[in-house]
């Protein structure tokens, strides 16, 4: 595969809009099983984890072997990286071997330069700047509750200002959908991707989570102390006061709302035993819908799906 044609999914705007509903549409088609084709047969994903996993690994692994292809995990202590290897030279190496990379890691520079060096399409499976797989799959949900337009909904999202906010933003400008963002002060999401998305999308800021959550149709959240994040558990719990999911909360958004959360979570911490357990909770239509759209996109990228 030569430089030019290489396709990546480093962050949700790589793809065209209708790129992302057509990805979209077949993850759709290949949950409900009308797809069938096997478009990795004979292909290798590798799988770069610096960071642990559960949804990501599992999602990756299964969704290559259901589309016929083979997953390789490789973590930091398993590669060269780990002992200080640039990642250049482990994105030239890999690509002469696999035909695309999936990264999980810290640093979103890590990704940028796997993808500049390397010559096999890559993945975002996680940074600390994005999540974009993450949010694709909560698209997946979204439709299947609300149908595939997506101009009318309106999405909540209550905590930091981190990865899986940005990549809402992203979606926001990609797909144009109304999104509310309650952060505490100091927890803003990158300024450079809101100002983007407040280009294309209605954006609203605030520090009030009552005000994201009423009337809203997704109310979704995340931990409020993040992988590597641990030593500042103490001072965010203190931050985070009042942005606690509940099920009070839930009642002032719209009739027809959803929770949605990317797991693992933090019960009576981020959100409520009873919102995660609820009615309106999707966590696990939402977790399943990793392996779906992930399975899409790596059908795009990797077999001309």
């Amino acid at each position: 595969m030569s430089q030019r044609t290489v396709r990546h999914f480093l962050q949700i705007p790589d793809f065209t809009r209708q790129e992302l509903l057509d990805t979209l549409d077949l993850a759709a088609r290949m949950k409900s099983g009308a797809y069938t084709d096997r478009p990795l047969a004979g292909k290798t994903l590798a799988m770069i984890f610096l960071k642990s996993s559960t949804r990501t690994r599992v999602s990756f692994e299964v969704g290559t072997r259901q589309l016929g292809g083979h997953a390789l995990f490789l973590s930091s202590r398993d590669i060269q990286l780990g002992r200080g290897e640039p990642i250049r030279d482990t994105a030239r190496v890999l690509s002469r071997y696999v035909d695309a990379i999936m990264i999980r890691t810290y640093d979103q520079q890590d990704l940028v330069e796997l993808a500049t060096w390397g010559t096999v399409p890559v993945i975002n499976g996680l940074t600390d700047l994005l999540h974009p797989c993450q949010i694709m799959a909560d698209l997946l949900t979204i439709q299947e509750n609300f149908g595939a337009d997506l101009s009318g909904v309106k999405v909540a999202w209550v905590g930091d200002g981190n990865n899986m906010a940005n990549s809402w933003l992203n979606a926001a400008y990609r797909l144009g959908f109304e999104l509310r963002l309650a952060y505490p002060a100091g927890y803003e999401p990158d300024a450079e991707i809101l100002e983007r998305a407040r280009g294309a999308a209605n954006i609203i800021t605030t520090h009030d989570p009552a005000e994201a959550v009423a009337g809203a149709d997704v109310v979704n959240t995340d931990v409020w102390a993040s992988m590597g994040q641990e030593d500042e558990s103490a001072k965010r719990a203190a931050d985070f006061q009042g942005y606690c999911i509940t099920e009070e909360v839930m009642e002032t958004a719209s009739a027809r709302s959803i929770f949605l959360h990317c797991l693992p979570a933090h019960r009576g911490e981020e959100v409520t035993e009873g919102v995660l357990e609820g009615p309106r909770s999707r966590i696990f239509d939402e977790a399943e819908n990793r392996l779906h759209v992930q399975k899409a996109i790596m059908a795009t990228l990797m077999g001309g799906a």
